[in-house]
């Protein structure tokens, strides 16, 4: 009986790291980034990301760290032209071309200025970040994970009137309200071999 107690322990510790990190999402179904690793030939890779949101989105961040083992990489081109985010008014890649800690952001906001831009609730490719070796090495494996970087994590802004069901009252702060259309997506990557 005491084994039985302890193995359920040992389950409940492994799986609180997967809970406290777990994605958040207040406006529906869990919203998901999609990042799809593919060989080009063998000294370029693609990483397609895409994404599903079940909400209108006025923003997004995607930052990704990328590891070749020990060959130098970077990313060196973002296309968003036919992705869901090419209507948005401010699309980015912001590189880190350093060979300790290789790292991509990708950001979208829809709204700049007097406009009310968003991206609909849908399915698809936002953009294709394309890596290459900076060396003349071949790229044998790719991998790549969610990261930080310069206060950029993995989220999305659900648009304004996403919070309006929501109790806000002349004591709501911006940044109260900012927090509250804030959405973690689930990550997932995979390998096209």
């Amino acid at each position: 009986m005491k084994t039985i107690a302890n193995v359920a322990l040992l389950v409940c510790l492994l799986a609180l790291p997967t809970l406290t990190c777990a994605q958040t999402d207040a406006f529906g179904a869990p919203d998901t980034v999609y990042a799809e690793v593919a060989k080009v030939d063998n000294g370029t890779w693609t990483i397609t990301v895409s994404c599903f949101n079940d909400e209108p989105l006025v923003g997004i961040s995607v930052p990704i760290k990328m590891a070749a083992g020990m060959n130098k990489i970077v990313a060196d081109s973002a296309v968003y032209t036919g992705g869901r985010v090419v209507e948005a008014n401010f699309n980015t890649a912001r590189y880190r071309a350093d060979t300790a800690i290789q790292c991509v952001t990708l950001g979208m906001l829809a709204n700049i200025g007097p406009t009310d831009n968003q991206l609909a609730p849908g399915k698809g490719r936002l953009a294709t970040i394309y890596v290459s070796s900076i060396e003349d090495k071949p790229i044998e494996s790719l991998t790549i994970d969610t990261t930080t970087t310069d206060r950029n994590t993995l989220m999305m802004i659900a648009h304004d009137s996403q919070v309006a069901s929501v109790a806000v009252d002349s004591n709501t702060t911006p940044h109260k309200k900012f927090e509250m259309r804030l959405i973690t997506p689930v990550w997932r990557v995979t390998t096209v071999e």
